[in-house]
């Protein structure tokens, strides 16, 4: 039994080191040595945390040492549109490799059924384990293997880290017992004893519940080691405020903005027409869990107005999408539906208003109100007259369509009130800004949530701002820019302009991560033939197939080719239909599956995951996801196939990475430091 235990360690795998580069650190500079004035402040400012040549000289080694580890894995997802339980259950699993790595270090020690336990205890410790415990005739026996096991895996999960890196993710209570339970000892055989004195205490002590939470967290933690998140969040689900609790506090994370996102961020700026957008949205599709719950934001002010205004009006074509019948009572569904066409009709107005000042964003085909006659009841679009679904319009004056009433603007301020104090939106946001961005160039890839705006020919879209032509990375850089304006800036004009941009990029024609010619929002409620609903795509999305559309894409973001790909998501894969995720031969994938519910039954599958590491690139695609309930009690975890797209003949190591350029410029400050030290430039602390 001893022996058994004992083997469930398994070998905790140590870095790479080459030994000739360590050694050549150490070697004696010359001492003879110019530097500037600044590049000596900066010395003198790395010398206050580096003080001594030992201590220069023994990160130096450090740091080189870590450049042979293999790269952390990186985990890419998009388009999660609220589904906080399939979203969670995705990061607890790694994407399907937790269960792949159980595979292969027991595959003659446990039966499936075992397996299946240890997967979903390490997802949901504190649910499953006391399943587990109530089902074995010897508890104490169970924990003992079951903690050696978790141990086990640890150990090769967290082989591609420093010591310091797992350290840094240890829990505090349990720091010193799993650092020790980890570290690989010379000459285990005298060290058995003290192993198992250390799980039969933790056992004893009646501490083995919370020894695997924290053990179960670890796993978690180092099975991904940076996550990346290609836009929408927000939107559809009803759980977005809980995704973004967790992406606050997850440790390696950087988010790409879709659609979704931004018009939540222009929101939270104060742009009334984006918080319009926003609250439309959330009663079109009876999805008020985050504003209320997640956020506190009352909607008192436009039920109220609401009632006052529509009163008389049934408001029919506006009820809710996919409320049903035994979720909501007929009154509240006749309140949403007037709630609903309040706020559409104060959106278009809010809309128009930054359209008309801003002729340069070219959306005056979007000014409809003034095209209505209101005493035939029809609208006039593209030189044709379409009668209207409704036309009971009392807020609005068809002398002036486009201006609020007394009352819309009364309710406008205070709605745009309740967003600006609500703690947790504040909050959120501000992180979306602090870790996001327009795009992201990451170890040789390239990803944008949307599209890069083309023309047919396969050249980049062009817009002209005061005198100045933007187009491709240029653009991209200006929209970002300008987008965190409309949140930060204290210059009222150009905080202004800011939040318009954050309304443009939910909705313009030219908008990296909207990507299409319009958002027919007026013509699906008003206008009955749905030829006039239909939303023209950028070129991009039927260029994207074509090698060549890749290859100017990557080289506009001055990456290579030949290596770099583009991730992508925004639009969904058909998957049922038979369209494949990997585009431009290889180059391009779009990873949107269908995490949300309301698309699965266009794609077919619920979601893919992208999986890069020091192996190569791995595509998984998921089966949807019942409920964590049914996860615990019937070990029922996602499905996931994953699919090989690259594997690399050499192991790709730290020292290949962004994260390794870094480390090498480090390297190179250092190695000047000792050089100014050795040469008494600069004296030791």
């Amino acid at each position: 039994m001893l022996a058994f235990f004992i083997s469930l360690l398994g070998n905790y795998p140590q870095p790479e080191y080459d030994e000739v580069v360590l050694l050549s650190l150490v070697r004696t500079h010359k001492p003879t040595m110019t530097i500037s004035t600044e590049r000596q402040a900066y010395l003198e400012l790395l010398a206050q945390r580096y003080p001594t040549i030992q201590a220069a000289s023994t990160e130096i080694i450090n740091l080189t040492a870590r450049m042979q580890l293999p790269k952390g894995t990186e985990h890419f997802v998009s388009d999660i549109h609220g589904e906080s339980e399939a979203f969670h259950h995705i990061l607890k699993n790694g994407s399907g490799s937790i269960k792949r790595r159980i595979d292969e270090l027991f595959v003659y020690e446990m039966t499936e059924q075992e397996k299946c336990n240890l997967e979903t205890l390490i997802y949901y410790p504190e649910q499953k384990l006391p399943h587990l415990l109530a089902a074995t005739d010897n508890p104490a026996a169970w924990l003992r293997i079951t903690l050696f096991r978790l141990i086990k895996l640890c150990r090769a999960i967290a082989s591609k880290y420093t010591r310091a890196d797992v350290r840094a993710a240890l829990p505090d209570d349990f720091t010193f017992i799993i650092d020790e339970m980890l570290h690989e000892q010379e000459g285990i055989n005298n060290k058995q004893d003290y192993y198992l004195s250390i799980i039969d205490t933790i056992i004893a002590l009646d501490q083995a519940d919370e020894f695997i939470e924290a053990l179960t967290a670890l796993i978690q933690h180092l099975a991904i080691g940076r996550l990346h998140v290609i836009g929408d969040v927000y939107d559809r689900g009803p759980g977005a405020h809980v995704i973004m609790d967790t992406l606050m506090t997850y440790h390696h994370i950087d988010i790409q903005w879709g659609n979704h996102d931004i018009v939540w961020m222009g929101a939270a700026a104060g742009s009334a027409a984006c918080m319009a957008n926003v609250l439309r949205t959330a009663l079109r599709y009876a999805n008020m869990e985050t504003l209320q719950n997640g956020y506190a934001i009352s909607l008192l002010p436009l039920a109220t107005f609401a009632m006052n205004a529509y009163k008389d009006d049934p408001c029919t074509i506006f009820y809710p999408r996919t409320a049903v019948d035994d979720e909501y009572t007929e009154n509240e569904l006749q309140l949403m539906a007037k709630m609903q066409k309040a706020i559409a009709i104060i959106q278009f107005k809010l809309e128009a208003q930054i359209i008309q000042r801003r002729p340069h964003y070219q959306m005056q085909d979007r000014l409809l109100l003034d095209k209505i006659d209101y005493k035939k009841g029809t609208v006039r679009l593209n030189g044709q007259d379409y009668p209207m679904e409704d036309t009971l319009f009392p807020t609005i004056d068809p002398a002036n369509p486009y201006q609020l009433t007394p009352e819309e603007k009364s309710t406008v301020y205070k709605l745009q009130q309740t967003f600006a104090i609500s703690e947790k939106l504040q909050q959120h946001v501000r992180f979306l800004f602090s870790k996001g961005s327009m795009y992201l160039v990451y170890n040789g890839n390239l990803l944008y949530h949307g599209c890069i705006a083309m023309e047919p020919d396969g050249s980049f879209m062009s817009t002209t701002v005061d005198g100045r032509v933007y187009k491709g990375r240029e653009f991209m850089d200006r929209l970002d820019r300008l987008a965190r304006r409309g949140y930060f800036s204290t210059d009222a004009e150009e905080k202004l302009y800011g939040q318009d941009i954050l309304w443009y990029l939910w909705t313009g024609a030219k908008s990296p991560i909207f990507g299409k010619n319009k958002m027919a929002t007026f013509e699906r409620y008003f206008i009955a033939d749905k030829a006039t609903h239909q939303e023209e795509k950028n070129p991009y999305y039927a260029l994207r197939d074509k090698e060549e559309t890749a290859v100017s894409i990557l080289k506009e973001f001055g990456l290579d080719p030949e290596t770099a790909h583009i991730i992508n998501g925004h639009v969904p894969v058909q998957v049922k239909k038979g369209e494949s995720p990997i585009k431009a031969g290889g180059k391009l994938l779009v990873i949107d599956g269908g995490f949300a519910k309301a698309y699965q039954k266009i794609t077919g599958i619920a979601g893919y995951s992208l999986i890069y590491n020091s192996y190569g690139l791995l595509l998984a695609s998921h089966s949807p996801f019942e409920s964590t309930q049914r996860a615990i009690e019937g070990n029922n975890d996602i499905q996931t196939r994953t699919e090989v797209l690259e594997r690399n003949q050499v192991r790709i190591r730290v020292k290949d990475t962004d994260e390794g350029r870094e480390i090498q410029q480090k390297i190179d400050n250092l190695q000047d430091l000792l050089k100014a030290y050795r040469a008494g430039l600069i004296k030791e602390g």
